[in-house]
């Protein structure tokens, strides 16, 4: 997506929504020099969407901090398919699962992210998800939805729906849906 007032020598612009791994998708609201450990440095200040949270990201550290811009409309489809896929995690250990989770959302892939809200939301059809499960779910589920809303430029509604419609399109007519992993806030 483009900027409105890209400034020469800069990835991304002022107007521009871009994706900061864990935290979600964000808006550059500006960009300005700054202090930092007695240098001036120029930094990019974004506005967390869904959030009141505002960060500053040195420019010469963002792609280093995993900062990108958002998918095209071409990579949703990809997305839809990751989610569709008829896969989960085998592994058993919820300590070790909960970590290679996290660590998927940290990498700041799109498909990664993607890839965890299939997972999860596949395993709470057999089981309860524990409480840090649940909340990595509703992580990952949101970072999904508020990137496809910008990309396809539809709500945060109308992504969410597609994104639970997608899931829960995964199972056989009568079999267990779960409820609870599709019953995210929507913010």
């Amino acid at each position: 997506m483009a900027g409105k007032k890209k400034q020469s020598g800069y990835d991304h612009g002022v107007g521009d929504y871009v994706v900061y791994p864990i935290h979600g998708v964000g808006e550059i609201t500006e960009i300005s020099k700054k202090v930092i450990l007695g240098k001036k440095k120029e930094c990019y200040v974004m506005e967390i969407q869904g959030s009141k949270m505002k960060v500053m990201i040195p420019v010469d550290k963002a792609k280093q901090v995993g900062i990108r811009p958002i998918i095209d409309k071409k990579d949703i489809k990809k997305v839809i398919n990751l989610l569709k896929k008829d896969e989960v995690d085998t592994e058993e250990d919820w300590k070790i699962r909960y970590q290679n989770n996290l660590n998927k959302i940290k990498s700041g892939s799109i498909f990664e992210v993607a890839d965890v809200c299939r997972n999860l939301f596949r395993r709470a059809n057999g089981k309860e998800l524990s409480i840090m499960e649940r909340k990595l779910y509703e992580s990952a589920y949101n970072l999904v939805k508020m990137e496809v809303a910008l990309s396809k430029g539809v709500s945060q509604e109308e992504a969410g729906n597609l994104v639970s419609d997608v899931l829960a399109s995964t199972f056989a007519p009568g079999e267990r849906v779960p409820v609870a992993a599709v019953d995210v806030d929507e913010e």
